[in-house]
Formats: structure tokens, sequence, C-alpha cells
């Protein structure tokens, strides 16, 4: 028995491999979804030739045979718009202007692969700014963005990350509540962040952000830093962290979020759903 959410896996995770040779990797293995990063190796949104996108959506069509595979647009790409600063810039610096038209080209390409929404984070604030000033610019970004996705029937989803300045659900919450909680904007919620950052642990941090929850990262991490790890290597209750999302009604992806572990990628492909459909079983059990 499969659960109720649909289990993914991560493209961030298959960074040495061609993005054909990836999806067959996640199809082989039986998973429902594809969280796709868009950026090199894969996809960038910035300089996809014409015909592209269309592409990766005939593939993911046929996935499952032929029965498609969700799709989450990610947007963590480290050096797509800076070679040299990770990340930069982003929705809380000084100039964001590379950094919002990345996330409108995604919000486009989600439209046109009928994506579940676009994943996406606030960003580190400048060692120079002040905590009111980054907030401020964040604040006044977002409803551009919340407007290009309603107008593309696209949700999106800001996801807490640990030393961004949306950093716990709580954050984002706050967020969601100052713009009016616009019904496009919901949460991502990495449940190894919840680990490092959040007071409640895993199960407070779902179910604060159960009304809100348009998408889920799974991984394994120590309590003590932000360190993704496959699955039985750090501290997370994967079965009962399955338990809580389905308790809350989830119903959207969850998404296995390995970034630094192309090398062993194939390998690991196929353990993470080994390990969650044994989970899974320990549940339903």
């Amino acid at each position: 028995m499969r659960p109720p959410f649909l289990l993914g896996y991560g493209t961030n995770g298959l960074a040495d491999h061609p993005l054909p040779a990836a999806l067959g990797l996640l199809d082989d293995a039986g998973y429902d979804a594809v969280a796709l990063t868009l950026g090199f190796p894969h996809l960038d949104p910035l300089s996809a030739p014409p015909g592209a996108v269309a592409a990766v959506g005939a593939r993911l069509a046929s996935m499952r045979h032929g029965a498609g595979a969700a799709v989450v647009v990610e947007t963590g790409t480290r050096y797509l718009l800076d070679p040299v600063h990770k990340h930069r810039p982003t929705l809380v610096d000084r100039d964001a202007d590379r950094r919002m038209r990345y996330l409108t080209r995604a919000i486009d390409v989600a439209a046109e692969l009928g994506a579940q929404c676009v994943s996406f984070f606030s960003g580190v604030l400048p060692a120079d700014d002040r905590h009111a000033e980054g907030r401020a610019r964040l604040l006044g970004r977002l409803p551009a963005l919340v407007e290009h996705a309603a107008a593309r029937d696209v949700s999106l989803a800001l996801e807490p990350e640990p030393g961004m300045l949306v950093e716990t659900v709580d954050d984002g919450l706050r967020v969601l509540r100052d713009l009016g909680d616009p019904p496009v904007l919901g949460l991502t919620v990495d449940v190894g962040h919840c680990l490092v950052v959040e007071p409640g642990g895993v199960d407070g941090a779902l179910r604060a952000a159960a009304p809100v929850l348009r998408n889920v990262q799974l991984d394994d991490m120590p309590r003590t830093h932000h360190e993704h790890r496959p699955f039985g290597e750090g501290d997370l209750d994967l079965a009962a962290t399955l338990a809580t999302l389905a308790d809350i009604g989830y119903r959207g992806v969850a998404a296995v979020e390995l970034p630094r572990h192309s090398h062993a990628a194939p390998d690991l492909v196929a353990a993470s759903i080994e390990a969650l459909t044994r989970a899974w079983k320990e549940v339903t059990a």
C-alpha cells in the first residue's frame, strides 16, 4: 500500500546525470513524483531552447507506465545567478532583479508543466543589513510573484531554511499573514530542517504548516547542524514523519532532498524508496 501523498525525489540529487537519465532512474525505481530543480545541469529556465520545457513535460507524462509523474518546481540551484556567491542574489538582497526574473520564469515553466507548486526561499540576510530591512524587501517583492503566479494558476511555496531570514515555519506563517494570506502562497517544509531549528520538531512544524502546506522535502539530518543525509544517517524518525503527514491530510509531493549526494545517486534513489516503503509499512502496521 502506498501513502496518500506522492513520493518523489529531487533532481538536485542527480546532478551528475543528464535529465532524461535522471528521470529514467526515478521511473524505474517507482517514484510517484519529481522535484525538478531549475538550472544547470538539467533545465535552465533562463536559457532553455524552444521546446525544452515541452519535452520535459512529455517525459514526465510518460512515466509510471503512462499514468504520468507529478512534479514540483524547485529553485535552489546554487550558482546559477552568480558564479561566485551561492544563491545570490536573493529576495532579501538590495538588488534582486536577477532573482525576480528567475522566479518569474520558474512560474512560467511550472504552468507549462502543470506543476503542483514552485518552491523558493527568502535568502540569507546580507551581513551589513538589519533584519527589518531584509524583511521589508521580501514583503515588497513577493506581491509581484504572487500576482504572476495567480495569473498562471500556479501555487507558490516559501521554504524556511536554517540561517535564512525566513528560518522557521512560524517565520513563514508571519510572512503569509503580513501579505494577507494570498491563496496561491503556502509553505514548503523540509523535515530535516525541522530537527535543527523548529522548537516543536518535525511533528510540530508539519502540524503548524498543515493549512498552507504545499510541498514537503524528505531527508535525514543531525539535530546539531544543517547537513542533508540519507535516511538512517541522522536523527529523523521517518515512520513518525510519514504518519504525521498522513494524519494532517497532506496529499501533495513529499520528495527526497539529497543535494550533496549526486555521486551516489543510483544507489540512493533505490535505497530511499526502499526506506520510505519500509517506514510506511510500519505506519500502516
